[in-house]
């Protein structure tokens, strides 16, 4: 038997010796820990110093806000700044807080290079805070009802939902700023911000000093609105701007849903101008009916005007469906946008046969004087069921507008259900009689008023014959 020759030898060596371990690819804390947190910290100032600035402005508009309505009076004082601290309670931190889910998209989706993510995340961020909008306005045009309920004064209560009326055109212009903001800094682009801010606030103070002067309390109101639209203007050009230098990485079909959205709603603020009337008329006659002491012709208005609606959005339905295949061609000739407008059309028409009945429900609630049941069957469907089935299908799901309407369908339907099951539960007498008590403390005050009145007269006529 020969002996193995050293080459086997070192072959069988080799062979038998453990394989190296790998080491990893990338370490957590490099060797040089110092430069690279200089580095982090350097990257991170170009972005935070902008923003720490656009921060400012905002707490300045703010005090610029306050003092101008602490020299129209302390009436103006205190509604004023209970609707401004209102408005941002219930309309602009929820929109705020629900463009926050766009800021980890756009963020990945930049530093994937995904560009059409990225601009499909910027629109359908605001075509979500448009819808948020419709509850959140119904909210504050009920303010001084729920105030009043919870014990505050009358005077201080309509003070301000008359700000907070003056202040909802802002609630669209935020919708436009906050996913602008959000699109901008998830690139790491801050200075424009910062900029726009500034210059936003320098028109602050001219435009409160002419609108106060001009229309006092609603003058101060719209000034805020009037200040964000310039900062929006100014943001939208730097986009578009930017994005033409870039090449026009908008070519992927981000244009057409913005034209697919603004002429759905187009056909949908024809419709919601009869489901506004139907609900208007629903709560007149019921209350009017209670205050009648008539129970059973407020039964008979509410569920007449139940069904009205629900036959009115059967048939606002139908009519969308019809009118998809011209509606899109009225407005634009681009085929992509053509079909995305037929398409969303009839999610859209199913949306309509449970928003009619769902308006006029909340119509009726109003007329058994509790408008804070709609109010939070809505805010509680839509926020906390529409909007994040809304977001998973959207994004998750992939579904784009589609997905949205879908879950703002699911939400509006649980809403339907509460407020449905709350009619049928309504005990109409009970609320006559309820009403009976809320208008008779009237009668009797007014009643009490002028017999003390009539008093006084005639111990003043006695005197005087005296």
């Amino acid at each position: 038997m020969c002996a193995p020759s050293k080459s086997e030898e070192n072959r069988i060596d080799k062979t038998s010796q453990p394989p190296p371990i790998s080491s990893p690819t990338t370490q957590i804390w490099p060797a040089n820990l110092m430069q690279m947190i200089l580095l982090e910290i350097k990257t991170q100032r170009g972005m935070a110093l902008p923003l720490l600035a656009m921060n400012l402005t905002w707490f300045a508009k703010s005090a610029i806000t306050t003092a101008f309505l602490g020299r129209l009076g302390e009436l103006q004082l205190a509604g004023g700044a209970l609707g401004f601290t209102f408005a941002n309670f219930t309309g602009f931190s929820v929109l705020n807080g629900l463009c926050g889910a766009m800021e980890p998209i756009c963020g990945q989706a930049y530093g994937a290079k995904n560009f059409k993510l990225l601009h499909k995340t910027l629109l359908m961020a605001t075509f979500l805070l448009l819808i948020a909008t419709l509850p959140i306005s119904f909210l504050w045009l009920n303010m001084d009802k729920i105030l009043i309920y919870f014990g505050q004064q009358e005077d201080i209560s309509r003070v301000a939902k008359n700000y907070l009326f003056y202040l909802l055109p802002d609630l669209i212009i935020t919708c436009l700023l906050c996913p602008l903001k959000a699109y901008l800094s998830s690139q790491s682009v801050t200075v424009p911000i910062m900029f726009s801010s500034a210059l936003g606030l320098a028109f602050h103070i001219p435009i409160n000093i002419l609108l106060a002067k001009a229309k006092g309390l609603e003058g101060v109101s719209m000034a805020i609105w009037i200040t964000d639209l310039i900062v929006v203007i100014l943001l939208t050009l730097y986009v578009l701007i930017m994005e033409n230098r870039k090449g026009g990485k908008w070519k992927e079909g981000g244009w057409q849903a913005v034209g697919v959205v603004a002429i759905v709603m187009n056909f949908d603020y024809l419709l919601f101008s009869v489901m506004l009337s139907l609900a208007t008329c629903a709560s007149t006659r019921v209350s009017n009916e209670l205050g009648a002491n008539q129970a059973s012709r407020a039964y008979q208005s509410a569920y007449v005007s139940l069904g009205a609606s629900t036959v009115s959005g059967c048939v606002g339905a139908l009519v969308m469906v019809g009118a998809r295949g011209v509606w899109g061609s009225l407005f634009s000739h681009d085929q992509g946008i053509r079909k995305g407008v037929k398409k969303m059309m009839l999610l859209m028409a199913l949306i309509e046969v449970v928003n009619f009945p769902l308006a006029v429900c909340g119509g009726i609630a109003r007329g058994t004087a509790r408008p804070w049941l709609s109010t939070y069957a809505n805010l509680g469907g839509f926020y906390f069921l529409a909007v994040p089935i809304a977001i998973l299908l959207a994004f998750k799901a992939a579904l784009g507008l589609g997905g949205l309407l879908i879950g703002f369908l699911i939400g509006l339907a649980a809403c339907l259900i509460l407020l449905v099951g709350f009619v049928v539960r309504i005990d109409w007498q009970v609320e006559a009689d309820k009403a009976q008590k809320l208008a008779s403390c009237d009668v009797q005050e007014d009643v009490r008023i002028e017999e003390c009145v009539n008093h006084r007269t005639i111990e003043t006529e006695d005197g005087a014959q005296v």
